[in-house]
């Protein structure tokens, strides 16, 4: 059993902990505020600039003269994962639910004869990833100096994805990145940014449009910026999301150390009685001796 001044100590190393934790849990909320306007903003022009590429998708599908981002290469051996998660930690399960979603794609692919790269954005989920598929990995892209997101940020990811597709690395590319939708809910999600995919609930449009240059050539300078805006939209979702879920857990964090410091002050103090009991026992056994 502890003695008093151990029980002491470890109230007082708790409840430091507790104002750190605290004092987190407030950063977090001041950051989700900004993170989630951003994300939320970047939502209307990211889900109408996929409306207008699929749009010009369905026109020009099946043309010998579709772009090579719409068109594929004809194969799907080549698969590469892009997982984007945090450069730090303490944010609950919101790195680790990405990365689990990331892994079990690996393992799929993998099982069914298939080629699998890896390219991370964030160190957390490169050490995630690592463990289990280091043979993969194809490249990293450091953000520790990014402080607040950025289109050019996302263009320079982007950037290195289309790189390597010109260059006949992988055939599909899959963004993997977790929504947005509450401060307790975060979404692992994964979306196939090249080649373009038509979204399933793409219902049309009963307007006619005429296009100049033809569709080809819209789609040809419109598919690049594609990319990079689902990346951007992506890291956008993760910002709000890591702020979230850092803000629950830290929260959580605070609530466990008060319960931990009121167990531990209880305890302190029924230590406490039973010396002071031992002692008067004492004292009055020796009265009673004289």
């Amino acid at each position: 059993m502890p003695n008093l001044k151990d029980l002491k100590n470890r109230i007082e190393s708790v409840k430091s902990t507790r104002k750190i934790t605290k004092a987190m849990q407030m950063v977090a909320a001041a950051k989700l505020r900004r993170a989630q306007e951003a994300a939320e903003m970047s939502r209307p022009y990211a889900e109408r600039f996929t409306a207008v590429m699929a749009g010009l998708a369905s026109a020009a599908a099946g043309s010998d003269s579709a772009p090579k981002l719409l068109s594929g290469t004809g194969s799907d051996q080549t698969h590469l994962l892009v997982v984007m998660t945090a450069e730090r930690g303490l944010c609950g399960g919101f790195n680790t639910n990405i990365a689990k979603l990331a892994k079990a794609k690996a393992a799929e692919l993998i099982a069914a004869g298939k080629t699998v790269k890896i390219l991370t954005v964030g160190k957390k989920g490169r050490d995630q990833m690592k463990r289990d598929f280091e043979a993969h990995f194809v490249g990293h892209v450091d953000m520790t100096e990014v402080k607040r997101m950025s289109y050019a940020d996302a263009q320079g990811v982007a950037k290195d994805v289309l790189g390597r597709f010109d260059a006949g690395e992988f055939d599909v590319a899959t963004i993997f990145f977790s929504k947005f939708q509450n401060v307790v809910t975060q979404i692992p999600t994964a979306q196939q940014i090249i080649p373009f995919a038509i979204p399933e609930d793409y219902e049309g449009s009963d307007t006619l449009y005429d296009y100049e240059p033809d569709e080809e050539a819209i789609l040809a300078d419109l598919l690049p910026r594609g990319v990079a805006t689902a990346i951007f939209s992506g890291l956008l979702e993760n910002g709000a999301s890591e702020q979230g879920a850092r803000m629950s857990a830290m929260d959580n964090a605070t609530r466990n150390a008060g319960d931990m410091i009121d167990q531990l002050t209880i305890q302190f103090n029924r230590s406490r009685q039973a010396v002071i009991t031992n002692e008067l026992i004492e004292i009055i056994s020796g009265a009673e001796a004289l």
